[in-house]
């Protein structure tokens, strides 16, 4: 069985659009229809996800070969099963996809880029047959694809396929601002008679969550019609960038008596582009009483391994060893009652688990033009992936 969508997509960059699927899998996959494809390539489990028990994870990316100018590679996917409960604990167990992707090179013109999995197993014999599912984008430029349209469309055929036909001619658009493209998702599942209407309407909501979620996604990565080259939107319900980027620099002067970044009389749009260019992490915490960040620049980014979109989701005590979580809630008292605190050099963590180390960190209060706490900003000097 094969759920099919196709969307259309303006203004993203679809090689961007790929790379984040790739990376930040948990953004539009559900864990518990990855553990169903997974049990149904088995010759016994064919139950309806639900029945399977609740599952969370996380991903590793392992791989396994790529072209000469890494173009297109092939790598397994580790999805790493923990059970919300007990007994979820002693069924769950790390799964495993075969996964094709390329075109993810924003630099090389004329490629559709793609991302195509399959649930592997140990079991599997070395000619046992794939079940592909996954994402396609092709740009719709004049000339940007020259494959026939059904094996475009085909995802189902892609891994037999290979890179056959995405190779491209001509140029993209002079800007990515002027891009238009069809994205096609389609998600293959298997099934017995007996649970075939279960299973159908299970594919349909999936593609259904899944477009919203990739909805969400392209809004994010589509760059700002007034400023392209400052880097991706701000998430909705944030600051408009400048408004927020005065504030972070107002309240880091009136705290601290040192300017930010540069001159005071820089216009607003050239501190904006210094703020997001800054060599340092900056990132912004919500002021809850679970803060998640709600903003970083470049660096930050970087340093989190994520973007803006994701950034949402990570939790400030996530990133955060326990000396760290330690030494923050010691300094939390001087943040509120002085405006800012440096702490002292140590050791984060990024969103794909990996640890950074940093010389050391400011934190202060970022008032709004009320003298209302908006956020809790922060900035990592000199940080490095241990």
């Amino acid at each position: 069985m094969c759920a099919k969508a196709s969307m259309l997509l303006q203004n993203v960059p679809p090689a961007l659009l790929v790379r984040f699927l790739r990376e930040h899998r948990s953004e539009w996959a559900d864990c518990n229809i990855d553990a169903y494809s997974s049990a149904t390539m088995k010759a016994s489990a064919y139950n309806v996800p639900g029945s399977l028990g609740g599952i969370t994870g996380s991903q590793v990316i392992l791989p396994l070969a790529h072209t000469v100018e890494h173009e297109e590679f092939l790598e397994v996917i580790k999805l790493e099963g923990h059970g919300l409960t007990h007994e979820e604990a002693l069924l769950s167990k790390d799964m495993f996809l075969l996964q094709l992707c390329s075109g993810i090179d924003e630099h090389v013109a004329g490629f559709c880029s793609q991302l195509v999995f399959a649930p592997i197993d140990a079991s599997f014999a070395d000619d046992a047959p794939l079940l592909p599912s996954g994402f396609r984008v092709i740009p719709l430029e004049s000339g940007s694809d020259v494959s026939p349209p059904n094996r475009t469309l085909d995802l189902a055929s892609a891994l037999e396929v290979g890179s056959a036909g995405t190779r491209a001619s001509g140029d993209c658009g002079d800007s990515p601002c002027n891009l238009r493209s069809v994205l096609t998702i389609a998600f293959q599942f298997t099934y017995q008679n007996n649970v075939r209407d279960s299973v159908a309407a299970m594919a349909r909501q999936y593609v259904r969550n899944v477009i919203a979620s990739v909805q969400r996604v392209a809004i994010a990565l589509a760059p700002s019609q007034q400023s392209p080259h400052l880097g991706p939107r701000l998430p909705p319900g944030t600051p408009e960038a400048l408004t927020l980027t005065r504030w972070i620099c107002q309240s880091y002067r009136m705290h601290l008596g040192l300017e930010l970044i540069g001159d005071n009389s820089e216009p607003n749009e050239s501190v904006l582009k210094l703020l997001w260019h800054h060599s340092d992490g900056i990132m912004c915490c919500s002021w809850k009483p679970l803060p998640v960040f709600t903003f970083a620049n470049q660096a930050g980014l970087d340093m989190l391994e994520t973007t803006l979109v994701a950034l949402q989701d990570i939790s400030l005590e996530k990133i955060l060893d326990e000396n760290g979580r330690k030494r923050l809630c010691s300094d939390f008292t001087q943040i509120m009652q002085q405006g800012y605190a440096y702490l002292p050099a140590g050791i984060c963590i990024s969103s794909m688990g990996r640890p950074v180390s940093y010389d050391r960190a400011i934190a202060w209060k970022v008032l709004n033009d009320e003298d209302v706490i908006h956020c809790i900003a922060f900035m990592f000097l000199n940080w490095s992936f241990v």
